[in-house]
Parts: C-alpha cells; sequence; structure tokens
C-alpha cells in the first residue's frame, strides 16, 4: 500500500508538471504535425483525431446542453470563457486566456495538449528516435495528459476509465513498435 501511494504522488507530480512545462510559444498546430502525421502509412493521426471527440471539443460548447451547464457555472456563453475554453482548446493552454495565436480556439483539442507542445521535437531526426523526442518535450505516452482536463474540476466530470477512453483516441503508427 505504501508503494501505492509513491506511485499516486510521483502521477500527481509528473501531471502537474506537464502543465507547467507547456509553452505555448513552443505551439506549432495540427497543420504543422499533419505534414507528418497526415500519412496513411504512418497511420493517418490527424484523421483520427479528425472525427474524434478532441476535434470538436470547441464546437460543443455551442451546444444547448453547454450552455445549460455554463449558466450553472455562471457562464453566459461557453464558446467564449476561459472557465471552459482551458480544456476545450488547445489555444488556452490549460489556462483562462488564450496563450497562443498559432492555435484557433475553434481547433478544440489538438495534439500538442496531450503531446505537448511540438517546436523543440517535431523535427524528422528527432521524432525518429522516441526517447530523443521525449527528452525534448514529446509526452508520451500521452494517456498522462488526460487528468490535465478529465478531472473533478469539469461540471460534468462522472468519473473517466483512462484506459478505456485512450483506446478509443488511439492513433498509433503502425510502423513503430509500441
Amino acid at each position: 500500500m505504501k508503494n501505492f501511494w509513491k506511485l499516486m504522488m510521483g502521477l500527481i507530480f509528473v501531471t502537474a508538471g506537464l502543465a507547467a512545462d507547456r509553452d505555448a510559444s513552443n505551439y506549432v498546430g495540427v497543420k504543422t504535425c499533419g505534414i507528418c502525421h497526415k500519412k496513411e502509412d504512418s497511420g493517418n493521426q490527424v484523421a483520427v483525431w479528425e472525427k474524434s471527440k478532441h476535434s470538436q471539443a470547441f464546437t460543443v460548447l455551442g451546444t444547448p446542453a453547454a450552455k445549460e451547464t455554463g449558466k450553472k457555472l455562471g457562464v453566459d456563453d461557453p464558446q467564449k470563457s476561459g472557465k471552459c475554453l482551458k480544456c476545450h482548446s488547445t489555444a488556452y493552454n490549460f489556462t483562462e486566456a488564450v496563450a497562443t495565436e498559432k492555435i484557433k480556439p475553434e481547433d478544440g483539442v489538438v495534439c500538442e495538449s496531450c503531446h505537448g507542445p511540438g517546436k523543440k521535437f517535431m523535427a524528422k531526426s528527432t521524432m525518429e528516435d522516441r526517447q530523443k523526442a521525449i527528452a525534448a518535450g514529446l509526452v508520451y505516452p500521452a494517456d498522462l495528459s488526460c487528468t490535465l482536463c478529465h478531472n473533478e474540476q469539469s461540471p460534468t466530470w462522472n468519473g473517466f476509465n483512462k484506459d478505456e477512453m485512450f483506446k478509443k483516441i488511439a492513433h498509433p503508427d503502425p510502423k513503430v513498435k509500441h
């Protein structure tokens, strides 16, 4: 049991560090990620993202259900509130204000919310060596990022099964051993 709590505390500090280390000036945007990650032979991760709820995270804030939830929190328009956009748009970088112009709020939750800002690891020579990419800032496995938004602070929180949800957004490169 003692080791369990050590592990849990370690994960809390790692997760907190993930948000703190995300320098918004290093974001590149989904179009830049798509230069390499839109190719069929490497798994077309962008197409997987486009079909995911993450790509629709901003849009969902315009629904009647989101507006009703917003009212309960004193939010008139969830699509304009940092309280909502800190998790529904990578442009906000987990804060209540726009943190980068390289990503539009309408883009929703893009690659870099989960994998970290790409500027320092996006070079092909870096990405071809996973450990080198991680050392340069790639968050891998990306499931370490989930709880930055999927947590009790969310007004629609009703638990989160990370393993189950991670399977829904899986987008592996078939050429890379996992």
